[in-house]
């Protein structure tokens, strides 16, 4: 077989392979059941092949909120939608971080939600549908007004043998006829891989891929690729075995199918706890997009929190970009007082609890100085100051800690925990839980406390709040 050389202009060298993935239409399908035997935990294999990080140039977030996210919740009103996708906006900033939200267009609710959106104007994030694979829905997305929509290719032999009925071959026949309808009347493609991570990588995902390659290069119309991870089986770790390594899925669709990085997409889910790591690594592996919804909202255990990748990427690149973070607090803020959505305290970013502290001795520190355990400035980034719970066990300088950040005192006015307020405080706390009680006790009753000790004094510190 012929070597391929080509010139890799980021590594500014040329480099040659002589791999050439063709589709194997195999009679039997490929389920991996060394790895998924169903009776027991899925493995995790490794073969020790390691391929490069690249990260890309340009890296940025998608939004399935309006699709993927809310098919496992009450659906949203058209009011709720606008007002999120506002917010989602603000969010990604001038430079659109957020580059794109995916919406239904099959009910009249649906395709109202989306007209709103597109008549504010905004440039980010783009609005692209999701559709099912037919010429009519085809042309309702170019009616709209829509440059982009998803459409499901599932790619592995569980979806393609036990749910569609056909060979390989029948389906990658299939799909490549409906990318061609999509093409024939001027809508970029965006090509969902469901299953990839249980999907026969290079005896159907790299040729299929290619084949999409050669239509794009044909029409001169972008085809996106979405790595779909359905059931969370990816796994970040060097030298995993295919179809579960995430760097393996990206690096192979990039290096040997030749799809840039501009044009890949990480969609994936949480069922393993895998999730904001697998994007991440999606990213530092050659994936310009990751998919995300608002607090990680979807089916089972949910996608990939959009939050979570705001700060990842913040991290990753050293620099907001642009984007507004202290939108996050506003939008777990909307979930809960708007939707009516429980978030659960202890979630990152967004929980209550997400920088409260209960023990006695972290509160101490934090007293002294936030940063000993403080992730970072909360406050200025997240518009969200530290907390402490008041207990049995917060001591002198949990009560100070609470005083200080509930009433917002400035620094020249902060207190200790040698305070006379603050000792009475603890008296009466120690009493209550003397006495058989167990609960955390609430801002309202410190309130009360303090204003039955001290009334003028509870004036000023009102005064600061």
């Amino acid at each position: 077989m012929k070597d391929k050389i080509f010139y890799n202009e980021t590594r500014n060298l040329l480099e040659t392979h002589n791999f050439t993935h063709t589709l194997q239409n195999v009679e039997e399908p490929q389920l991996f059941r060394t790895m998924f035997d169903y009776e027991s935990i899925p493995k995790t294999l490794f073969n020790f092949t390691h391929v490069p990080m690249l990260c890309p140039k340009e890296i940025w977030i998608t939004d399935t909120t309006f699709r993927d996210g809310q098919q496992a919740q009450q659906p949203f009103t058209v009011e709720q939608i606008v007002d999120l996708y506002k917010l989602i906006s603000k969010l990604g900033g001038p430079k659109g971080l957020v580059r794109q939200s995916e919406f239904f267009i099959y009910s009249e609710k649906d395709k109202e939600a989306v007209n709103r959106c597109l008549d504010l104007g905004l440039e980010f994030p783009e609005v692209t549908s999701w559709i099912r694979a037919n010429e009519k829905d085809f042309r309702l997305v170019k009616e709209m007004g829509l440059k982009e929509t998803g459409i499901l290719v599932s790619c592995s032999d569980y979806h393609i043998f036990k749910k569609m009925n056909l060979t390989r071959k029948q389906a990658i026949d299939k799909y490549l006829g409906i990318v061609k309808d999509a093409l024939s009347i001027g809508v970029r493609p965006r090509c969902h891989f469901e299953d990839i991570t249980r999907a026969d990588y290079y005896g159907f995902v790299v040729p299929f891929a290619t084949a999409l390659k050669e239509l794009m290069d044909e029409s001169g119309i972008p085809i996106k690729i979405r790595c779909c991870d359905t059931l969370g089986y990816g796994v970040s770790y060097p030298g995993a075995a295919m179809p579960r390594s995430v760097p393996g899925i990206i690096y192979g669709l990039n290096h040997y199918a030749e799809i840039p990085s501009s044009l890949l997409e990480w969609h994936g889910h949480n069922d393993f706890y895998k999730v904001v790591t697998n994007a991440a690594t999606a990213w530092l592996y050659g994936c310009s997009g990751v998919n995300c919804s608002l607090l990680g909202i979807g089916e089972r255990t949910g996608n990939c929190p959009l939050e979570a990748m705001a700060i990842e990427y913040a991290s990753i690149r050293g620099t907001t970009d642009g984007m507004d973070l202290s939108v996050i607090t506003e939008i777990g803020e909307y979930f809960e007082n708007e939707l009516g959505y429980k978030i659960p305290p202890r979630t990152p970013f967004v929980g209550r609890a997400f920088n409260l502290t209960k023990a006695g001795i972290h509160a101490d520190g934090m007293l002294k100085d936030e940063e000993i355990y403080n992730i970072f400035n909360t406050q200025k980034i997240l518009n969200r100051p530290p907390l402490v719970a008041i207990d049995s066990h917060s001591g002198l300088a949990g009560i100070a800690f609470w005083i200080n950040a509930y009433f917002n005192l400035p620094d020249s006015k902060k207190i200790d925990k040698r305070d006379p307020i603050v000792v009475a405080l603890k008296e009466e706390i120690d009493k209550e839980y003397l006495e058989g009680r167990n609960t955390v006790i609430s801002d309202e009753e410190i309130l009360n406390v303090i204003a039955r000790i001290d009334k003028p004094r509870y004036r000023k510190l009102m005064q600061h709040k």
